[in-house]
């Protein structure tokens, strides 16, 4: 093993790497683009063919009355948030302590919109009906994460989501989505999007995740949450003179890639239990509920990416780019498949897997 080669220029250089759909480059541009009319005109300002058609399409397949493209989810979710606190005249919103604006946006949403987040459950842990019903009567919204991604993309049983829905309801809190992976989870739920949006009065929804766009969300609702949305995005700056480099790609791998969400799920679970059969190896959870799922492994960091890049150096299958410190003595890193895992030969993929089990056996 070449000592001096970090697990990202493995990963970089294997023949067959897990996970993800491959171009995160200007190929995405150029192949999104394809067989598009140069003629077409852009959208100005938020208005226009190619951002109405889209908005409406996205609003129609999730069961929403409108919706907004913004080029963040970061953005339009401190929005929802803000819209239906500002509508409550209740400053406090409740979500999940490892959700997004929570531990990635930098107090965002306390800084910029003075909103006091209310944590429920616990790390570990899925927010279930019983942390619903105990919360004070000053929240305004209550905000879930389909799937937890930061505990592996658990996911709750679609009737708890029901029961939390009407929960809210009947106490005058309004529930949000953050759907940044929910078209990953319906082959699990066996639901339409419309369906599980239906449990909702927000959607936020995310391009380059599962569909493997450039960047770019939705924010989904009824007609007065979004055009109320709007003038917020202006406010916030994103309300950019032409959003359509994000838009095209959008709307060209969502067509492609939503009808193989089932076989990117599929993949999963076959995946997860290759890492399931190896000693000091589990998955969390163990049996993916979407496309996504953790690996954790009783090793150290740097002992882990060591095993890793021998498995690359060896088999040409890169596993992970990136491994995750947790203890001295653990770690964990984030799988999250798409089109390239099928593009892998099986006999090499169990080549791989056979090479892990040996190493993690003798370490």
């Amino acid at each position: 093993m070449n000592d001096t080669k970090t697990l990202q220029q493995a990963f970089n250089e294997s023949l067959y790497p897990v996970g993800g759909h491959g171009k995160r480059n200007v190929g995405v541009l150029l192949e999104a683009f394809q067989g598009i009319d140069g003629g077409t005109d852009s959208d100005t300002y938020g208005s226009g063919a190619v951002i109405e058609q889209f908005q409406t399409e996205m609003a129609e397949y999730l069961g929403k009355t409108s919706s907004v493209f913004f080029p963040s989810g970061t953005m339009a979710q401190q929005i929802a948030l803000r819209i239906w606190s500002d509508r409550s005249g209740k400053t406090k919103v409740a979500y999940h302590p490892l959700c997004h604006l929570e531990i990635h946006e930098q107090n965002g949403l306390r800084e910029l919109h003075r909103l006091e987040p209310v944590l429920l459950a616990d790390k570990t842990s899925l927010i279930t009906l019983k942390d619903v019903e105990g919360l004070p009567d000053d929240v305004a919204c209550l905000l879930l994460e389909l799937p937890q991604r930061e505990i592996g993309g658990q996911l709750p049983a679609f009737e708890e989501v029901e029961a939390i829905s009407a929960h809210c309801r009947k106490r005058g809190i309004k529930l949000h989505l953050d759907g940044a992976r929910l078209f990953e989870v319906l082959p699990y739920y066996r639901k339409s999007a419309a369906e599980v949006c239906a449990l909702f009065d927000s959607v936020y929804i995310s391009f380059y995740k599962g569909i493997g766009g450039i960047a770019g969300a939705i924010l989904a609702g009824d007609t007065d949450f979004t055009e109320a949305s709007k003038v917020w995005k202006r406010r916030h700056g994103g309300d950019l003179i032409s959003l359509y480099p994000y838009i095209v790609p959008a709307s060209r791998y969502f067509k492609e890639r939503l009808p193989k969400m089932e076989q990117y799920y599929r993949d999963a679970v076959e995946l997860a239990a290759l890492y399931n059969g190896c000693q000091a190896v589990t998955t969390r959870p163990a049996v993916p509920v979407s496309n996504m799922f953790h690996v954790h492994v009783d090793l150290s960091k740097e002992a882990a990416e060591r095993l890793m890049i021998s498995v690359c150096e060896q088999t040409g299958v890169g596993l992970t780019h990136n491994i995750n410190a947790v203890s001295d003595q653990s770690c964990y890193y984030e799988i999250s498949l798409g089109d390239r895992y099928r593009a892998i030969p099986k006999d090499k993929l169990h080549d791989a897997f056979r090479l892990l089990r040996e190493l993690m056996s003798g370490s």
